[in-house]
């Protein structure tokens, strides 16, 4: 019988979705969220503990949105290991964890009500770096509102920085020295962009959803948008944008 692991230091806040059907589930978390963890387990026999979760029969475990907004949020890694077992963690020990569930910046709701005036400070740089990288300048408008509501210094918890939100591997890949530089943040998040529609064939929704989940997911995935929930929202919040926009 397949056996799953979950390693959180906190929950995601949106949780980890039906991690299990008619498997052993076996949860481990440092501490439980403000209002504890809720069972929303149906048909079942659920035992709960501070650092164990079991269930015997089906088992569709869903860690909700308990968080209170000021709590901390993180990205959510998964592995499988040669026996089988499938490992869920916040804090990959090896480049072997895959990212599928990618959260927001920590102050996303705080830059909203900033974002038009952010909005206008910022597009003499954003078409400048889509006419330069040949990128339809209301895609990368889309991805900048979705990632940090035009929040120069927005930052995850999982150490993305910047109006693009750019990881530390996908700085160095596209020359980003400073993330918090608006120039070099867009610049690198626009090239990035370019990439995958190359890589996707200029398909929207497979660029897009590289752009959050990875590139290499979206191939693991035979080319098509990963099952995982913030992807597959993701992929719909800047379609959305980019086609008001259209």
């Amino acid at each position: 019988m397949m056996r799953i692991h979950v390693r959180l230091s906190r929950l995601p806040p949106f949780g980890l979705m039906q991690i299990c059907s008619r498997q052993i589930c076996h949860v481990r978390l440092s501490r439980l969220p403000p209002f504890g963890l809720m069972q929303i387990c149906s048909r079942q026999i659920c035992h709960v503990r501070l650092m164990q979760i079991r269930s015997r029969q089906i088992c569709a475990v869903i860690l909700a949105s308990l968080l209170i907004s000021n709590e901390a949020l993180a990205d959510i890694y998964k592995f499988i290991a040669n026996d089988g077992r499938i490992y869920y963690t916040d804090k990959p020990k090896n480049s072997m964890y895959k990212r599928i569930i990618r959260t927001r910046a920590l102050n996303y709701s705080a830059a909203l009500p900033y974002m038009g005036v952010n909005k206008k400070k910022f597009t003499d740089l954003i078409t400048e770096a889509a006419n330069r990288h040949q990128v339809d300048a209301r895609l990368v408008h889309a991805v900048i509102q979705a990632e940090s509501a035009y929040n120069a210094s927005a930052i995850s918890s999982a150490g993305a920085v910047g109006l693009m939100q750019l990881m530390p591997d996908t700085a160095r890949r596209y020359g980003v020295v400073n993330r918090n530089d608006p120039v070099q943040n867009i610049d690198g998040g626009t090239h990035y962009l370019k990439d995958l529609l190359r890589m996707f064939n200029s398909n929207l929704d497979l660029a897009v959803a590289a752009y959050n989940a990875g590139e290499n997911a979206v191939i693991r995935h035979n080319n098509s948008i990963p099952p995982y929930p913030e992807t597959r929202n993701y992929v719909k919040t800047v379609l959305g944008l980019y086609y008001r926009h259209s």
